[in-house]
């Protein structure tokens, strides 16, 4: 599972990568308030090699947790960075995840995970914020199977996202149906629940990564719950942020 994974993680980064490498300058701003093509590509390889360390060491990265900032992701997107040394991070996680061992979870700052999610975890970042660089070139991606890994991250958060806005998380069965984009059905929950949630797979993912306001994207939601929902799932650990206005691409 974990190899599966970790082909879809490289095949997301050569994307972006075939993106970025032909700009001489990344200088240009994202949607990602203050933060320029440079400042993706920067945080983006500072997770890389955070998450690396946590595979291969985790004595080491207990250590920089205990020196962590809550500035410390934004720090991590002005540290300089260039294209061969995204390159060399991204093939050092793959080689640290391939590592551990059977059984053992990877710590991190939020619960341990095993490689196969923090690799999904990482898929999921590289998509978000490639889908960012794309936008600030005015670049429209094809969208792919792929998606699925984020969709399944955002489901999987449900009781999360209510925590992290200091909502009670409600205790009801969620069905989650999505359309692929080669027209699979991909659904998520038991098929007779209330709570419903249905629409391209593609737009779930943009809203659950913050990349596109809600009334922007063809995502239905059945049920108080569902409907309570929409306007704060989120697939990324931490604050929710902003997220984009509306009719903003």
């Amino acid at each position: 599972m974990i190899n599966e994974i970790l082909i879809d993680l490289r095949t997301e980064s050569e994307v972006l990568d075939a993106l970025v490498a032909p700009l001489d300058d990344w200088s240009a701003p994202t949607p990602a308030p203050g933060w320029t093509i440079a400042n993706q590509i920067a945080h983006l390889h500072w997770t890389d090699r955070i998450s690396a360390l946590a595979a291969r060491d985790p004595e080491a990265f207990a250590e920089a947790l205990k020196r962590a900032t809550p500035d410390m992701v934004d720090e991590g997107a002005r540290e300089p960075v260039t294209l061969e040394q995204w390159r060399e991070g991204r093939d050092e996680l793959a080689d640290a995840l391939l590592a551990v061992p059977p059984g053992v979870k990877v710590p991190w700052f939020g619960p341990p995970m095993s490689p196969a999610s923090m690799a999904t975890a990482r898929l999921m970042e590289t998509w978000a914020h490639g889908q960012d660089v794309a936008d600030a070139l005015g670049v429209t991606r094809a969208p792919t199977d792929r998606l699925k890994h984020v969709a399944h991250i955002a489901v999987r958060a449900f009781g999360y996202a209510f925590m992290v806005n200091g909502l009670p998380v409600p205790q009801v069965p969620l069905r989650v149906e999505l359309l692929g984009p080669e027209g699979d059905l991909w659904t998520w929950g038991p098929a007779d629940a209330e709570d419903r949630i249905t629409g391209p797979a593609l737009d779930f993912c943009l809203l659950a990564t913050r990349r596109r306001h809600r009334d922007d994207l063809a995502v239905t939601a059945v049920g108080a719950n569902a409907e309570a929902w929409l306007p704060i799932a989120q697939a990324f650990a931490g604050p929710p942020g902003p997220g984009r206005d509306k009719g903003q691409p």
